[in-house]
């Protein structure tokens, strides 16, 4: 769990949650879910009215269909976020490719290293920095791990010991949270006669 606080005069913080901490250092945009309860909130008074429609438009599609379109649409708030391990003010989106009912409804877009970001980032012109080396992200995301560049302290760490010493500083600065993720198998239970 990280959180990335708005610039905008809001004391809420954007609760996002990953399981690629390793790829903190690459996000250049954050999406939120149209039915976001921050989604209003967040959107500068410029925007309103086009955050308002877009919102109308995916309430209206099922979760099933917005995860299958592959034309990937969004809408920017006019609010930003800060990157809490670059600083870096990022720019907060609106996209139904995010569902509210999956994780937080928020999502920290690492277009370098998520193919649904790369296809948003490129659709829109956002910007896509590469933290993970081997590969190019000239035509496709590169979602493979290996060691980590641009970085800053992390450079050079392999991802699965990165993600675990990011976690660690993220506590330690009170930004971030790890957490143990349980993968359940779904299971069969029979009667017998």
């Amino acid at each position: 769990r990280v959180l990335f606080r708005s610039i905008n005069g809001q004391s809420e913080k954007l609760q996002v949650f990953t399981t690629r901490p390793d790829t903190l250092f690459g996000v250049t945009f954050m999406v939120i879910a149209p039915e976001h309860t921050m989604a209003l909130a967040i959107t500068t008074d410029e925007n309103i009215s086009e955050v308002k429609s877009y919102i109308e438009l995916a309430g209206a599609k099922t979760d099933i269909a917005r995860m299958e379109e592959s034309n990937k649409t969004g809408v920017f708030t006019g609010s930003y976020a800060v990157n809490p391990a670059t600083n870096e003010q990022i720019p907060i989106w609106i996209s139904d490719y995010v569902l509210a009912s999956y994780g937080s409804g928020a999502i920290m877009a690492v277009p370098a290293h998520d193919e649904r970001d790369y296809e948003f980032a490129k659709k829109y012109g956002l910007e896509i920095r590469q933290v993970i080396d081997g590969g190019s992200v000239e035509d496709n995301a590169h979602e493979a791990k290996g060691k980590l560049i641009n970085s800053e302290k992390f450079n050079g760490t392999n991802s699965d010991e990165a993600k675990s010493l990011i976690i660690k500083w993220l506590e330690s600065e009170n930004i971030g949270k790890g957490q143990k993720q349980y993968r359940l198998r779904d299971w069969l239970i029979s009667r017998q006669r």
